[in-house]
């Protein structure tokens, strides 16, 4: 009992308190969208002129939805889609808008990586490489 009321307590101080913590953290997928013949740009800029982009980051939750265009390949574009926490990422995968998606990324045969990433504070020692 008291080795479990020792490991509760050092996992709350170290921010590791389960499910809680792992809700409360923000979340952040790359996806790299890839065709051919300009197909995954024309992708995106559909996404932005049907208003679906738009709608996404209308969607409680989304911290973020941008497309950049690949400098070493102009056949790749990459999409920083950001959300609150996994709780946001799982209502908008039950959305309409997901079939919207699917049926555009089929229309532009596209294929995709996918990348996830957890908020975490900047450490002290590198605020000095960062220029604001």
């Amino acid at each position: 009992m008291k080795i479990s009321l020792l490991l509760s307590a050092f996992l709350l101080l170290v921010g590791c308190s389960g499910d809680k913590q792992e809700k409360s953290m923000s979340i952040t997928v790359n996806l790299r969208y890839t065709g051919i013949d300009g197909n995954a740009r024309k992708f995106a800029e559909e996404m932005i002129s049907s208003g679906t982009v738009d709608a996404i980051r209308a969607e409680e939750g989304n911290l973020k939805y941008e497309y950049y265009q690949s400098l070493d390949d102009p056949e790749t574009i990459l999409l920083i889609d950001s959300w609150a926490n996994q709780e946001a990422i799982d209502k908008h995968h039950a959305t309409p808008m997901m079939d919207t998606i699917t049926k555009l990324r089929e229309k532009y045969d596209l294929h995709m990586t996918v990348e996830r990433y957890t908020a975490a504070e900047t450490p002290e020692t590198e605020n000095r490489f960062i220029r604001k």
